[in-house]
């Protein structure tokens, strides 16, 4: 957080916030240790405030977190920001318990800087193949349309997300970072809350995900990470996506089911993506 406190004041447009959850884990090394849960409002507050400045009047703010620190999230917040909504997503990885609930979605909290800010739920909708189709009279479909592949129909966009999929060996994106967030997951926040060009700020880039999103969509992106493996897989990433801007589950400016044939890959860059413009404030690097 020490760098943060020399960026520039007011450049960016989207602040997305993946702190350590409230859990004893390893990253590479550093190890995150949990704390009693004033504690960690305490120490999220501090992050957050030294944040703020960096931040335009009408900039948008995603904090992620688990059910254990999700009261902590609303409650700093509520007290710095306006919180609009919460979104939760399912998880597909998780192990079983015998004695509680399997632990399988976390939390996204979607907040603002002011009362003015920029929403488009346009880009962010999703397919979803219809099951049983309504028709007209004259046998028309109604609300969904008809394809070679099926009924489809474009669904608004809700806050609760159940075509995620976790990266995992085979997929392209997929890293050694134990906490990584799917490409689909951030580019459904990245056009939803920014316009082609808007500056996004990730001060806990982890493996890279967030500026490599922004990079095939046309955003501009400022990351930083403090351990140097992390930073080179994200450089690394930021290279293969000058050549390659596909986002597994997003195609022709529309979200797929899970599982759906194109979401798992149709091999068409995404329409919307202008590599050009994905570059980060200090010469496309991750600053470490």
């Amino acid at each position: 957080m020490v760098v943060a406190d020399s960026l520039p004041r007011r450049f960016a447009d989207l602040l997305f916030l993946d702190p350590p959850y409230n859990l004893t884990k390893s990253f590479n090394g550093h190890v995150f240790r949990e704390l009693p849960v004033e504690e960690y409002r305490t120490l999220l507050e501090s992050w957050l405030l030294r944040l703020l400045p960096c931040l335009k009047p009408a900039a948008t703010v995603y904090i992620c977190g688990d059910w254990r620190s999700s009261g902590a999230i609303q409650s700093v917040a509520e007290q710095h920001l306006r919180v609009r909504n919460r979104i939760t997503w399912e998880r597909e990885k998780g192990r079983g318990a015998k004695a509680n609930w399997k632990n399988c979605s976390e939390d996204i909290w979607f907040c603002t800087v002011g009362e003015d800010f920029y929403f488009d739920a346009e880009a962010v909708k999703l397919k979803r193949r219809v099951i049983a189709p309504y028709t007209s009279a004259d046998g028309e479909p109604k609300d969904w349309d008809r394809s070679e592949g099926g009924s489809f129909r474009l669904t608004s966009p809700s806050n609760l997300w159940t075509d995620l999929t976790v990266p995992f060996w085979s997929m392209p994106e997929n890293t050694d970072h134990p906490t990584q967030k799917p490409e689909k997951l951030l580019a459904k926040l990245l056009l939803a809350s920014t316009r082609a060009g808007d500056m996004v700020f990730d001060p806990f880039l982890g493996s890279g995900t967030t500026s490599v999103v922004a990079k095939k969509l046309g955003r501009r992106f400022v990351g930083i990470e403090q351990d140097e493996t992390y930073c080179a897989l994200a450089e690394k990433r930021l290279r293969l996506a000058e050549a390659d801007n596909r986002i597994q589950g997003y195609s022709n400016g529309v979200f797929w089911e899970r599982n759906s044939a194109p979401a798992r890959n149709d091999g068409k860059p995404s329409r919307t993506a202008d590599s050009r413009l994905g570059q980060d404030l200090f010469g496309s690097r991750v600053i470490a």
